[in-house]
């Protein structure tokens, strides 16, 4: 599914304007959430980027913005701690919540995923928390300076660096870090949990998943990201991470759906969402889709174009058919492969004695297997027999008539 990454602003706790992007499906979200980055990291890194886009690409709108002090947010670093980063979290969730809609899902990534567990208390309307590499203690992070505790606690300040960039720690944040009880607090959690950990995860260890699962209460779950590092620097692992988010949250989350439109069982139903000029939801079989144009055309390309749709038509029933034939005839033959490709072309180009333009569908037909001349001609003729082939090539009749509701 095709997404849209809008920009936003938002007012932090501390007054500061916070730098956010919501990654949304291009048709209306089922649900929202809020993502909240890892320690000195931001909004853009990879992991932030990769699941929140995955996640729209699913159908949840998510949230991701930058801290205060840090990325393209206003405010300073050093005036912050543990608690500002859950109150900024609280107020996106807001933000939501008077913009859009208010999320139901929060995910946090390392020390954001111990924020998130804090966060959750303070949000009704939250139903579940997904925690990716969460520390079980928040005063953990300080393992990332603590050759400078000493002048911290020392001087109540000290400058670091971390991940090549220079940072302010003051003693407040530290003894902010100490006062966070993230056990205790997952254990008075009565919501959805999911712990995200890689056993590899050289940052926060492997450890710290089982004090966080031991803590929460049921309904929980872990899942192992094997083989991923702590910043999910891979686009195999975030893509692993966002697709288990979502496959998880869809039991705990109260979904919007479309309404359903009274119609034959057999019927189509594509109604127009009112998302870009061409955007359509169709309805067919129990199964949903996007129909839409490409952006050449003025459309978001989120979808199939109709006459998409039509190439699909041809190639999947060339394809059964084809199935249906060899088995039938217990010939051994590998998967079918059918191309197919559309375009309007002059009637007299195409033999036929037709003015103006016409359809022209090109079908390629690939097959694992050797054959002789006379199965393969056999074979074509029996794709000529395809149903869609025969609608396609025959005088269809389409009767129409308006309904006013």
């Amino acid at each position: 599914m095709t997404i849209r990454v809008e920009r936003l602003t938002f007012k932090g706790s501390r007054g500061a304007e916070l730098s956010a992007r919501l990654d949304r499906p291009a048709g209306k979200p089922r649900a929202y959430a809020v993502f909240a980055h890892c320690f000195t990291c931001s909004k853009d890194i990879n992991a932030a980027r990769r699941i929140s886009g995955a996640l729209a690409g699913l159908g949840i709108a998510v949230l991701r913005f930058d801290f205060t002090g840090l990325g393209s947010s206003e405010g300073e670093f050093a005036n912050t701690n543990f608690s500002s980063n859950v109150a900024d979290l609280v107020r996106a969730a807001e933000f939501l919540g008077k913009n859009y809609q208010a999320p139901q899902l929060l995910i946090g990534h390392s020390l954001g995923g111990a924020a998130v567990l804090a966060a959750a208390y303070e949000l009704d309307d939250v139903r579940a928390v997904a925690t990716i590499g969460a520390p079980a203690d928040a005063h953990h992070v300080t393992r990332n300076f603590n050759a400078h505790l000493g002048d911290i606690n020392t001087a109540g300040s000290a400058e670091v660096t971390l991940g090549g960039r220079k940072f302010t720690i003051e003693k407040q944040f530290v003894e902010n870090l100490k006062s966070a009880r993230v056990r205790e607090n997952l254990r008075n959690l009565k919501k959805s949990v999911l712990i995200m950990h890689s056993p590899i995860d050289e940052t926060v260890g492997i450890e710290n998943a089982a004090q966080l699962y031991e803590a929460a209460f049921h309904p929980k779950s872990f899942i192992s990201l094997d083989g991923a590092d702590h910043l999910l620097t891979n686009a195999r692992d975030a893509g692993f991470a966002a697709d288990m988010i979502a496959a998880w949250a869809q039991r705990y989350l109260d979904f919007e759906e479309e309404a359903e439109f009274e119609a034959p069982a057999t019927a189509a139903v594509i109604r127009e969402t009112g998302i870009g000029k061409f955007q359509n939801s169709v309805q067919v079989n129990g199964h949903r889709l996007l129909a839409d144009e490409p952006e050449s055309y003025g459309g978001l390309n989120s979808g199939p174009s109709p006459y998409d749709f039509l190439a699909v038509a041809l190639g999947a029933c060339t394809a059964m058919t084809l199935r249906l034939y060899v088995e039938r005839k217990k010939l051994e033959f590998g998967p079918f492969t059918v191309v197919v490709d559309h375009a309007k072309v002059h009637g007299d180009d195409e033999g036929k004695n037709v003015t103006g333009k016409i359809d022209r569908f090109v079908r390629k037909i690939h097959v694992d297997g050797e054959m002789d001349d006379q199965t393969r001609a056999k074979l074509l003729e029996i794709a000529d027999k395809c149903p869609v082939h025969k609608t396609l090539e025959s005088v269809s009749k389409v009767m129409t008539e308006m309904v006013t509701d």
